[in-house]
């Protein structure tokens, strides 16, 4: 009687796996990582990959470290003190050696550095960002992309002629040209032209929303402060319940925002996270986790069966925007004139200051991800690793 229960039982999911669809029935043949940091290893070879090319890429991320001062205070200081009234709004940790690993079907190729540290990620949070407007859209929360933010976030925020006409989209693509001042920051106060003064700067000519790209952590978070009004809790929690601890990662990552960046939401005060460290703060994360998000997106927000974050906006995330066909919903492309040697332009990647990256191919189920690497070298290393695939 067991035996047969057993095996209609059987029957039963065989059948529920095929009317999901082939990648619910797939999902249960994939590697995917447990909790905690007891990641498979698997040789090279094992995983077709090219053992002595696999080691010249390692080899390349160590002895390339990022020339970034460690102590990241003076690094953000520095780097960024051509722009006005520029400093230091939120934490700041210092940073750790050269780190990363490469995935291949979900399980370790190959491994560098200390894996377990948590370290700042720059603007890999834009891509974390985004992923929390993807949990609003699937929720329904944001009805349309191309609705206008007004619509969601009606004090004062968007009011004017040209700014009550951005739309989610314009946020996420960089392209709204939002004038005004968040949390003490002006816009054109974040990275203005090479040329020009601070009255040029002030009443620069506005851009029509939608019409041009322009790389502003003013207005990326905005986009968090809009998301804040719009889920109505702190944007870590919601990111830590539906995407974090289901993909299992530990619970040593932080994403900050300004000390000063608090909103009243619901009579409960609540920070708003900023979407980078361009003035401290942003997602601190150790490399396992760094590596676990890029593999939800390597399987095309899938893990071990669930859909923790729709295909569809896994598509519109890579999907080059028109503004910029290398940028998509604040993840970067390799379509249009950006192209590296080597490496297939259906590969996408988050990028962060400092040399952090995160490359996803879901063709090829490959994840690679680096902490601290050379800029410089990133497309070289890339190619190896591609020129190692069989």
């Amino acid at each position: 009687m067991f035996t047969n229960r057993s095996a209609i039982s059987a029957l039963f999911l065989y059948t529920v796996l095929l009317l999901c669809g082939p990648q619910a029935l797939s999902a249960q043949n994939l590697y995917y990582p447990p909790a905690g940091s007891e990641w498979e290893t698997r040789s090279a070879e094992d995983l077709g990959l090219d053992a002595s090319l696999i080691n010249e890429a390692v080899t390349l991320a160590e002895s390339n470290e990022n020339s970034v001062d460690r102590d990241l205070r003076v690094a953000i200081l520095q780097g960024f003190s051509r722009e006005p009234y520029h400093g230091l709004a939120g934490p700041v940790k210092e940073r750790g050696g050269p780190a990363g690993m490469i995935i291949k079907d979900g399980y370790i190729a190959a491994s560098w550095g200390d894996l377990d540290r948590v370290d700042m990620t720059f603007s890999v949070t834009k891509s974390y960002l985004s992923t929390a407007a993807g949990l609003a859209w699937d929720r329904g929360l944001i009805r349309d992309l191309d609705h206008p933010v007004k619509n969601y976030v009606w004090d004062s925020t968007f009011d004017g002629e040209h700014n009550s006409g951005i739309t989610w989209d314009h946020l996420l693509n960089q392209s709204s040209d939002w004038y005004g001042s968040l949390f003490g920051i002006d816009d054109w106060a974040d990275r203005p032209s090479r040329q020009g003064d601070l009255d040029s700067w002030r009443m620069r000519e506005l851009n029509e929303p939608g019409t041009l790209f322009k790389y502003n952590d003013v207005r990326v978070n905005l986009l968090a402060y809009s998301l804040l009004h719009v889920v109505r809790e702190p944007l870590p929690m919601m990111l830590r319940r539906e995407i974090m601890d289901p993909i299992g990662a530990g619970t040593t990552w932080r994403w900050f925002g300004y000390d000063n960046a608090m909103v009243l939401i619901d009579g409960i005060e609540m920070q708003s996270v900023s979407g980078g460290g361009h003035h401290g703060g942003g997602m601190f994360i150790n490399t396992y986790d760094q590596a676990r998000f890029g593999l939800l997106f390597a399987r095309k927000g899938n893990w071990r069966g669930e859909q923790l974050i729709s295909e569809e906006w896994i598509e519109l995330a890579q999907t080059p925007s028109e503004p910029t066909p290398s940028y998509g919903y604040m993840w970067w492309t390799l379509k249009g004139d950006t192209q590296w040697e080597n490496v297939p332009d259906h590969v996408y990647y988050a990028a962060g200051f400092g040399g952090n990256y995160i490359l996803v191919d879901e063709e090829n189920d490959l994840v690679i991800v680096t902490r601290w690497l050379d800029s410089s070298v990133l497309e070289e290393f890339a190619g190896i690793i591609y020129s190692a695939l069989r």
